[in-house]
């Protein structure tokens, strides 16, 4: 009910203008409070989906539905989209009804929730989807990979690692002729394979990326835009989240593990 209160106070026109952000304000109020990491069946949307954890699912939503982050200008009737770190396949749904004749190709590392992309996928006749239940990464030998039933799976979290199956993002982005859109929220992940996806980028048109620097890494947002820029992209920088008295507060108030988040829109002109 907290939750609940709190985005209403805030955004009363979007309330009566905006069918998806009424929506986001019911899974609110029915889901928000629900205990987190426990499997649920929730309908939106017109649609039925297993949710592993409604805390990290409600915001999901909210970006894709609501404030449309993934939304681009399509120059053709059967766009390809690389969906790296396609999670329960929030995305996916968001790409399949605002671009009937998309192909997407929906990569997530973690096993368990892999198998439920897959599932939400069948349950609601997702058309034109291909599930690679492997890490994206620089080769295909395989990686440490430590596992979260939400949305922070990652090769640099602490924890419990197992290893996992891996591919080369940069073979698959080769075989392509243009990829309309390349979003990669790879938790961590995204300088490396950036770095070895240089030689191919000239086959992205619109690139999404959620940065994220852990504490124990470096920070390395200047190596992806100077990349950015050398390859004939324009960007857009989105912070993700603020920190209140930054030379106080270094870690990010609801990820400890990290100090930095921000989501870069690459595009051409």
């Amino acid at each position: 009910m907290k939750l609940f209160i709190q985005i209403t106070a805030k955004n009363l026109f979007k309330f009566v203008t905006n069918s998806n952000y009424r929506e986001y304000l019911r899974l609110a109020l029915f889901y928000g409070d629900k205990p987190r990491y426990r499997l649920y069946k929730i309908k939106f949307s017109n649609v039925q989906f297993e949710v592993p954890d409604c805390r990290s699912f409600i915001p999901q939503y909210k970006d894709i539905f609501v404030e449309e982050d993934y939304k681009f200008k399509v120059g053709s009737d059967k766009p390809l989209i690389f969906d790296c770190g396609a999670n329960i396949g929030v995305s996916v749904l968001y790409f399949s009804k605002l671009y009937k004749g998309a192909t997407v190709k929906a990569f997530e590392a973690n096993p368990q929730i892999a198998s439920i992309l897959e599932s939400n996928i069948a349950r609601n006749n997702i058309r034109n989807v291909e599930v690679i239940n492997k890490a994206v990464w620089i080769d295909d030998n395989g990686v440490d990979f430590s596992m979260d039933m939400a949305d922070a799976s990652s090769i640099f979290t602490n924890g419990n690692k197992e290893k996992i199956e891996s591919v080369r993002l940069r073979d698959l982005i080769a075989r392509e002729d243009k990829i309309d859109l390349l979003k990669m929220d790879i938790e961590g992940a995204e300088t490396e394979v950036i770095k070895d996806c240089i030689p191919v980028l000239t086959k992205i048109d619109k690139l999404f990326i959620e940065y994220h620097t852990f504490n124990n890494q470096p920070q390395q947002l200047s190596v992806i835009l100077s990349i950015l820029e050398k390859n004939g992209f324009r960007y857009f920088l989105e912070n993700v989240n603020d920190r209140k008295c930054p030379f106080i507060n270094t870690k990010l108030g609801n990820n400890a593990s990290m100090d930095t988040q921000f989501n870069i829109y690459a595009y051409r002109i």
